[in-house]
């Protein structure tokens, strides 16, 4: 009668029923789903990482991790990765998550435009998603796994202002091409301004934001050199992404000191820079958590049909060199 089988009187039936809710009876999905050995399959879209160390390594082991763990039941997993640099790459990767037929996606809503046009897609289609690292707020989507921007951005400005003890010139610093159109930094940035602007109601402290496309053209460093040029007050210096090693590289070849450096993610060429004391703060994320949580969000919904948060912020870690070992 549980499972729907076979002829049972209608009062008999009623008085089970209301015997099983006093019970509190569920059946038992993952049994079910073993024995009917469909294949769940996942989509991961994912920014493709720049080297083996980089950033974007981390959440993926997280999604291997849970893959592990659940492929037996059924799960299948279908990775796709974009440029970083090139919006159109993420705009044809997500093309293909389309044509690929999935029951769920995990992505990192890299570029807005592109990732609400992707959405609008999968909304039509029914198909489940999770954000990690970068959270659209106006988007329905199934749920978020990551760090809360805004209040990361409003936790690094505190940082630097009680380490510049005078009123001094701060560079928030972008290495990002089309910022406009990066969610995340841009929350980064708002928490950053915001809170001098609710604790610095004098302006005492002068903010100054540049934008650099591409970093790993060392010509930067000129442009650099004209901004110190005109500004020689700058103590403070926050990068909104992974990229702090390159100021850090920057300051160490001029023989800058006494410049508070502070970026995010604990990536192998920031920690080198936060051991020899160039950086002063990174701010982490726990991407390798946010990759297994997304994973083990979709499961729980699209496999245990249970539900799901719809944010799960991770911690917001402040490393220094006198921690760093712990967070490795």
């Amino acid at each position: 009668m549980i499972h729907n089988r076979g002829e049972v009187n209608p009062a008999t039936k009623e008085k089970i029923l209301k015997m099983l809710e006093e019970m509190d009876y569920h059946p038992n999905i993952l049994a079910s789903t073993l024995a009917s050995k469909k294949i769940v399959s996942f989509a991961i879209l994912f920014p493709e990482p720049q080297s083996e160390e980089s950033y974007w390594n981390k959440p993926m082991n997280g999604v291997k991790k849970a893959f592990n763990e659940l492929q037996q039941y059924g799960i299948k997993i279908s990775v796709f990765r974009f440029s970083q640099a090139e919006p159109s790459s993420f705009a044809t990767e997500a093309q293909k998550v389309l044509e690929g037929n999935f029951d769920g996606v995990v992505l990192a809503p890299f570029f807005s435009r592109e990732s609400k046009t992707f959405i609008r897609e999968l909304s039509l289609r029914n198909i489940p998603f999770v954000f990690i690292d970068s959270n659209l707020k106006e988007c329905e989507k199934l749920s978020f796994v990551g760090q809360n921007s805004y209040q990361s951005g409003a936790l690094s400005a505190r940082l630097l202002d009680f380490s510049i003890p005078e009123p001094a010139s701060i560079l928030v610093l972008h290495f990002a091409k089309e910022m406009d159109n990066q969610n995340h930094l841009m929350q980064r940035e708002k928490g950053f301004y915001e809170y001098f602007e609710k604790n610095d109601p004098g302006k005492q402290n002068k903010l100054i934001t540049l934008e650099i496309e591409n970093p790993a053209d060392k010509s930067f460093f000129g442009t650099i050199d004209r901004l110190f040029a005109k500004n020689n007050n700058i103590r403070g210096i926050f990068v909104t992404n992974s990229q702090v090693y390159r100021i850090a590289e920057y300051l160490e070849q001029r023989n800058i000191k006494n410049i508070r450096l502070i970026g995010h993610d604990l990536i192998r060429e920031n920690a080198e820079y936060l051991k020899k004391g160039v950086v002063d703060f990174l701010i982490c994320q726990r991407p390798e958590e946010q990759g297994y949580q997304a994973v083990n969000t979709l499961f729980e919904h699209v496999i245990m049909k249970k539900q799901v948060q719809n944010e799960n912020f991770t911690s917001i870690d402040i490393v220094t060199k006198e921690n760093l070992d712990y967070y490795k």
